[in-house]
């Protein structure tokens, strides 16, 4: 079972308190994000006008784009010489914002750490391009680099991952695969701080306002820009909580336990293992959503987590 003493109060350090209650103050002096459309925060984040410098840029990125079923499709690549395997990272940004060159340090730290080749995807946002465009454009991705890895990276070594929508994208992606196209190509998962269940989570519906990065009516909103107002939101394609889990991969999931989303990685670890596929929970004590966004010990501790994870498949 789960270790209780993750949640105690007295399990978060001293660093990762005075951390939060940064993030939350800045925060909580900022003009109402969904008082301007999307595409106007989007800008702002370009720009790096955002609460939190932006992070820097990969001098090896290199962008292609595949066609797609809206469209080219971007695919933001960071290689190694020889790589060992192929790591296909989907962003997040609630479905909404986020964009591929926004992580790029985490994923050369995959190319450093663990030897792979990274492909990023630049999926199509809501609300412009609502479900199933997101979804789509990470499908249509993710069958490129099953027919092209070996040729392009000499490797089929294939590992998926992302981080809030994108975990959640991923997780889509694999069934997708298995379903549509009889495919199980990925050694492995990792899934960091995903939202599962688009109907909220009690963690997500009890939050409340407090802007530890989202609070209850981000998620809301997120949710409500990906699906509109009639889609069946337990559909598998949209809360994939609600799939058949069977053969999927190994995967890590990884959350803190100062993340709103704390509820979506417990009840989906449990789901991948009680459906007979290895399951690996990191709990952070502390932690906030996706919270290696900022330098700590803690995140240092998540992070090598995830190259070992990735290492030993």
């Amino acid at each position: 079972m789960i270790d209780p003493s993750l949640f105690d109060p007295a399990a978060i350090s001293d660093e990762i308190r005075a951390q939060n209650a940064d993030i939350l103050a800045r925060l909580s002096n900022l003009p109402d994000t969904w008082s301007v459309p999307p595409s106007v925060v989007r800008e702002r984040r370009r720009q790096g006008l955002g609460p939190f410098p932006a992070m820097a840029l990969s001098e090896r990125a290199k962008v292609t784009e595949i066609d797609g079923p809206g469209g080219p499709i971007p695919l933001r690549i960071i290689a190694p010489p020889d790589p060992t395997g192929v790591y296909f990272h989907i962003h997040g940004g609630g479905w909404t914002w986020g964009t591929a060159d926004e992580q790029d340090p985490w994923l050369d730290r995959l190319v450093d750490r663990c030897g792979l080749a990274v492909v990023s995807v630049e999926y199509r946002l809501a609300p412009e391009d609502p479900y199933p465009a997101a979804p789509d454009d990470c499908e249509t991705a993710a069958l490129w680099l099953i027919r092209e890895a070996k040729r392009r990276f000499g490797t089929d070594r294939l590992f998926i991952g992302g981080e809030s929508a994108g975990a959640h994208l991923a997780s889509v992606t694999l069934l997708r695969l298995r379903d549509k196209h009889d495919l199980t190509p990925f050694r492995g998962a990792n899934l960091f701080a995903g939202c599962y269940d688009l109907t909220l989570t009690p963690s997500v519906a009890n939050w409340g306002s407090d802007k530890l990065i989202l609070n209850t009516r981000d998620v809301r909103m997120f949710a409500d820009n990906l699906c509109g107002p009639n889609r069946n939101r337990r559909d598998p394609d949209i809360s994939p909580l609600y799939a058949n889990l069977s053969g999927m991969p190994p995967a890590l999931f990884s959350v803190g336990t100062q993340d709103l989303l704390l509820d979506d990685s417990l009840f989906m670890a449990a789901r991948w293992t009680s459906s007979g596929n290895r399951t690996d929970l990191a709990i952070w004590p502390g932690g906030c959503h996706v919270f290696i966004r900022f330098d700590s010990r803690l995140s240092e501790a998540a992070l090598s987590r995830i190259d070992r994870f990735l290492t030993a498949l």
